[in-house]
């Protein structure tokens, strides 16, 4: 079973940055397309990005223009990159493999990580 573990979460300030980092085994990371999501206290998780591997990125509009998406193929890593944060960022982050179909991108992987909390203070 492929393991996901996030990283890189913690309190920031609004207006602020945070990258957070994704690693897989199997080198999911570095082979296969990966999505950020994340899940605020009773919402639902939510798409944020994604990147193929080949390296194409797409955005949630909620996020375009904020966040940027990236890997390190030779680290085995998926990266979110998060700028101008707002108190509505805050949420559990969670990384995953992600399928393309019927228009939007879709978590693959059955199981998700523990994911890693932002919160962001206003």
């Amino acid at each position: 079973q492929v393991q996901l573990v996030e990283s890189g979460g913690g309190l920031v300030q609004a207006g602020g940055s945070r990258r957070l980092s994704c690693a897989g085994s199997r080198s999911i990371c570095s082979r296969k397309d990966m999505g950020w999501y994340r899940q605020a206290p009773g919402k639902q998780r939510e798409f944020l990005a994604a990147i193929t591997s080949g390296g194409n990125t797409a955005y949630a509009d909620s996020v375009k223009g904020r966040f940027t998406i990236s890997r390190d193929n030779a680290k085995n890593t998926v990266f979110l990159q998060m700028h101008s944060l707002k108190p509505d960022d805050t949420a559990v982050y969670y990384c995953n493999r992600v399928i393309y179909y019927s228009g939007s991108y879709h978590a693959l992987g059955g199981s998700w990580g523990q994911g890693t909390q932002v919160t962001v203070s206003s």
